[in-house]
């Protein structure tokens, strides 16, 4: 769930909320009866990634409206993987959802009129494909601010609305985005390079486009929770073999995780609120949000602080007061706290490697 900094164009991070044990079925021997085989067809349609999908988006859906919020739309962005008949024929009500599509997407206009004779058109006439549309100078382009990166962005970008794609059925009326390539460079001398253009639908027709893109361009944080969770957090790296510790140890985990950022939302709301300062040969630069790191580091150094009987709360000050006496303070006591975290590391290992 995005937790932005500001209700307008800002940063914002992603927090779990649900983690869902997905197993793939396992394939019987070749030696296996048809029934097996059948049995084993059969698993495969409930347990692909995009069934589960909208399970678990009915799920959420569900546990919101019984927690009053039934007036609240949930906008949902997924990558190309997911947007597909499985997730959009079966979306529940007040759910947007906005996904990545190919370039070549068949996409029909509304049915303009009638035949008075035979059956009746659900579909219009086939538009342009997305590719077609983006390099045609006949759908202008408008500006719009979004954050990405860092910072707020420009991005150009045309809006078809009033679209039918048969994947999704008449169900949804939706509108085709299509962003502009955005140019960076890798230094300041290098030449200009281009990223990929990028089409995407939206199942709310009506939905503005500043809503729109900063809802898909927040999706990214999603790659970023999971590559914290598993090189900061540990998660995947347990070593248990019982069926259930299999299935919760890695949710408790990234439970963890979203309750430490929570945690760090309510009490630190600036990014110069870090207790501890970073290390010398960290990058000087003014800092936009707390990364998961240095969130670990401070409430692991309050814990170590509070073992040792440390005022962890004056822990700066006082080297300040013995500058002058440097073989006053211990050393190891300082090197406890400056230690960067890695994945599995404990104040055992860290006595191991400082004594």
């Amino acid at each position: 769930m995005a937790l932005p900094d500001r209700p307008d164009c800002s940063q914002s991070r992603a927090i779990p909320i649900d983690f869902h044990h997905c197993p793939t079925a396992k394939k019987p021997s070749k030696k296996a009866d048809q029934t097996h085989w059948e049995d084993y067809k059969e698993q495969q349609k409930i347990l692909k990634l995009s069934k589960q999908g909208s399970d678990r988006l009915t799920e959420l859906r569900n546990s919101m409206d019984k927690q009053g919020f039934c007036d609240k739309q949930i906008i949902v962005s997924v990558d190309g993987s997911y947007t597909n008949e499985q997730i959009l024929k079966h979306l529940p009500e007040r759910v947007t959802l906005i996904g990545r599509i190919r370039k070549d997407t068949k996409l029909y206009d509304v049915p303009q009129s009638q035949p008075k004779l035979g059956r009746k058109r659900t579909y219009g006439e086939r538009l342009p494909t997305p590719e077609q549309i983006r390099q045609s100078d006949k759908y202008e382009w408008q500006e719009v601010k979004a954050w990405a990166a860092g910072r707020e962005h420009k991005f150009n970008v045309k809006v078809i609305k009033n679209t039918l794609w048969r994947s999704a059925g008449l169900k949804h009326l939706m509108q085709l985005v299509i962003i502009r390539p955005l140019g960076y460079r890798l230094t300041k001398s290098s030449k200009m390079l281009y990223r990929e253009p990028a089409y995407l639908i939206c199942t709310d027709n009506e939905l503005n486009i500043e809503t729109l893109l900063q809802s898909y361009l927040w999706r990214w944080e999603i790659e970023v929770n999971f590559r914290d969770e598993k090189t900061l957090m540990g998660c995947g790296q347990a070593q248990v073999r019982n069926k259930e510790s299999i299935k919760l140890v890695p949710a408790f985990i990234t439970a963890v995780y979203a309750m430490l950022h929570l945690a760090a939302h309510r009490s630190l709301k600036k990014a110069d609120q870090i207790m501890l300062p970073r290390p010398k040969w960290y990058k000087k630069k003014p800092e936009k949000r707390h990364s998961t790191g240095d969130l670990i580091n401070n409430i692991k150094a309050q814990l170590w602080a509070r073992g040792i009987g440390l005022n962890f709360s004056g822990f700066v000050n006082q080297e300040l007061k013995t500058q002058s006496q440097r073989n006053a303070a211990n050393p190891c006591t300082s090197a406890m706290f400056y230690m960067r975290n890695q994945p599995n590391s404990s104040p055992r290992n860290l006595f191991r490697g400082t004594w």
